[in-house]
């Protein structure tokens, strides 16, 4: 099975940027399609972006869409988020995910990911 990494979390201004990296082990990442997840206290984890196992397909929460970036590097068995022009709604605990299915449009479910890392804080401050 796949072992999964996130890093890259930490405190940054509203307007600014992060980028969240989640490093795969155990298995090719190539093999998986990846998505990223966040979870702010006293709410329900939510999805945040998705990525298809080639990376020719994306999709993203309308929340984040045109801010945030999700990529692969399946030779560096990574995949990325960048955030840009962060707010301080998208402060939480950011989860990345995989699982061998194929993309599908269930895909933005967390219940269809089999596994996780133990998650990133992303802190945004006004």
């Amino acid at each position: 099975q796949v072992q999964l990494a996130e890093s890259g979390g930490g405190l940054v201004q509203a307007g600014g940027s992060l980028r969240l990296s989640c490093a795969a082990s155990g298995r090719t990442v190539s093999n998986y399609r990846m998505g990223w997840f966040r979870q702010a206290p006293g709410k329900e984890r939510e999805f945040v972006a998705g990525i298809s196992r080639s990376g020719g397909t994306s999709y993203y929460a309308v929340s984040v869409k045109g801010r945030f970036t999700i990529s692969r590097d399946n030779a560096k068995n990574t995949v990325y988020l960048q955030m840009n022009s962060l707010k301080p709604e998208d402060a939480a605990v950011y989860y990345c995910a995989a699982d061998p299915s194929p993309i599908t449009s269930a895909s933005i479910s967390q219940w269809t990911y089999d596994y996780w890392g133990q998650g990133t804080q992303v802190t945004v401050s006004s």
